[in-house]
């Protein structure tokens, strides 16, 4: 028989200090299973950013007999440094344009110019307006480097929406059960398990001006009316190449996020929308789209990040070339810092782009959060 002691509860207590434990032990073994992740992210990312902040104030090189020292802000100076100076046309003794050979308004030699004044050493031209009888010219320390920045911001604008299209088409007709689903989507994520550099090489033969396969094929189907193009030879088309690449190469990873998004949305919403009667776009544009919201954000947020980290595509398919057309911030620090063994300027453009694509995501966060309100 059960006495009364054996329905008795344990007092407030002994409850309260039981739960504290099991939540110090439920913490413990948290961390103890992250820590491996954790000691990564420290050891990977953590540590060498403070030692880019650290070498970024220093005269540090890769290979050098000369002892390290500090420069202050030197390398930013190099680096931000912006100016610009206006020039007058020349004129003759009468008072009249000097014209050159194509007639146009003649101008005082712009290194000359330059080493006149002290106040502009170290810089170099980066931009020039020219008017009727006067031009400004724009000037800066490291001109590459806002080249590098401006191409990295076209790609980024190009193959954002281009590569996020693509995904979020490939992903409606995935879902849409059609038969051979499995294969493509086997085929269409292919690309993102493929090395990079191997695509880049790929793409480099289907890009060639002569024996390309791109320019084989757009001669076929246009009859002959479009010329062979000089896909990456041309600094007109260098950019628009690789941005055709990286989109085709990235599309099936965003696809795959974009298809988990679909099947969580409830079928219900369609059962209704067709009640409603409701067609095809109109269900894709108040159903599918405001259900794909939050993938959105993410899918816009995590390319954007990915674009601004352009670099393999450029070293392999056109070495920043031709003229500068398709050199990027990654591929301008990777240049300075180890090809040129200028490892403190190198790390000062890192940690100055770094500050760059970190207020990049913290204002698309902001925007959409604020849509969201």
């Amino acid at each position: 028989m059960m006495t009364d002691s054996a329905f008795i509860q344990p007092p407030p207590i002994a409850r309260a200090k039981k739960n504290d434990s099991l939540m110090r032990r439920q913490r413990f073994y948290g961390w103890l299973m992250g820590s491996p992740a954790f000691l990564g992210l420290i050891l990977f990312i953590f540590v060498p950013f403070v030692m880019a902040i650290v070498l970024s104030f220093t005269d540090q090189r890769l290979l050098s007999p000369n002892p390290t020292e500090g420069v202050g802000l030197r390398n930013y100076d190099r680096l931000l440094a912006v100016s610009w100076l206006k020039q007058d046309a020349q004129r003759d003794e009468q008072n009249k344009l000097v014209l050159d050979i194509k007639g146009e308004p003649q101008f005082e030699r712009l290194r000359t110019v330059l080493r006149q004044d002290p106040s502009y050493k170290g810089y170099s031209e980066l931009s020039t307006v020219t008017f009727s009888d006067s031009r400004v010219v724009v000037l800066a320390k490291d001109p590459l480097f806002i080249k590098s920045f401006i191409n990295t911001i076209k790609f980024a604008f190009l193959v954002i929406p281009l590569q996020c299209g693509a995904a979020l088409l490939l992903a409606l007709l995935v879902n849409m059960g059609l038969k051979g689903t499995n294969f493509f989507r086997t085929a269409y994520f292919a690309p993102v398990v493929t090395s990079m550099v191997v695509v880049s090489i790929v793409w480099t033969f289907l890009y060639h001006k002569d024996i390309g396969l791109v320019n084989e094929f757009l001669h076929s189907v246009s009859f002959g009316l479009i010329d062979k193009i000089n896909w990456l030879g041309d600094p007109a088309w260098s950019m628009p190449a690789i941005v055709i690449m990286s989109a085709w190469q990235g599309a099936g990873y965003q696809m795959l996020i974009f298809l988990a998004g679909l099947q969580n949305i409830s079928e219900d919403l369609y059962e209704a929308a067709s009640l409603d009667g409701a067609n095809s776009w109109q269900k894709f544009v108040n159903v599918t789209l405001p259900g794909l919201r939050n993938t959105t954000i993410f899918v816009i947020m995590s390319t954007t990040i990915a674009a601004f980290g352009l670099f393999t595509q450029v070293d392999v398919m056109t070495s920043g070339g031709p003229a500068d057309s398709t050199t990027t911030v990654m591929y301008h620090a990777v240049r300075k810092g180890f090809r040129e063994q200028d490892i403190g300027y190198g790390a000062t453009i890192s940690v100055v782009y770094f500050l760059v694509i970190l207020a990049i995501a913290l204002g698309q966060k902001y925007y959409f959060d604020k849509r969201e309100k």
